[in-house]
C-alpha cells in the first residue's frame, strides 16, 4: 500500500507545477474537480513517494494514466511516457487551436493513452479558450520559453 502523501508534499508539488496539470497544462481552477498528486512511477512499478517522481495531474489526466509508465505508438514500438520530472513539455507537445498534439514518440503514446483530445477533452479546452483561459498566462510561458 502506498505511503499517504503528507500536506507538505502536497503543495510543494502543485506549486512546482504552478498549478497547472503537467500532463495537459489545464489551470487547476479552470477544472471542476481540481488536480491531484501523482505517482509519475506507479509504487506497483518500483516508483516511490518522493517530489521526484511525483506529478500534479488534472482528475481526467490522472485517470487515464493510471499506473501506466509506456504505451505502444501506432507501428508497435513501445515507448516510455511523458514523464514531467525529465522531459520538457514543448519537445513533446504543441497545441493547435483546441487539440494538443504529439511531436515526439513520447509525445504520441501520452496523447494517445491520456486521450488528450477525446471530444469531452477538446470541449472543455474550446469554453476556455472563448473566454481567453486555455491556454493560460502561465501555461504559454512554459510552452514558449
Amino acid at each position: 500500500m502506498a505511503e499517504p502523501i503528507g500536506k507538505k508534499v502536497r503543495f510543494l508539488v502543485a506549486k512546482r507545477a504552478n498549478l497547472l496539470c503537467e500532463y495537459c497544462l489545464i489551470a487547476e481552477a479552470d477544472t471542476f474537480i481540481g488536480c491531484e498528486v501523482d505517482h509519475i512511477i506507479s509504487i506497483k512499478h518500483g516508483g516511490i513517494t518522493d517530489p521526484d517522481n511525483l506529478a500534479y495531474a488534472c482528475a481526467y489526466c490522472n485517470r487515464y494514466k493510471g499506473s501506466d509508465i509506456a504505451s505502444l505508438t501506432k507501428s508497435g514500438k513501445l515507448v516510455r511516457l511523458y514523464n514531467p520530472r525529465v522531459d520538457i513539455w514543448k519537445e513533446h507537445f504543441w497545441i493547435n487551436g483546441i487539440q494538443i498534439l504529439p511531436v515526439s514518440q513520447i509525445g504520441e503514446v501520452t496523447v494517445s493513452l491520456l486521450m488528450r483530445n477525446h471530444r469531452e477533452r477538446t470541449l472543455e479546452r474550446e469554453a476556455l479558450q472563448s473566454i481567453g483561459r486555455f491556454p493560460s498566462e502561465v501555461a504559454k510561458k512554459m510552452i514558449l520559453d
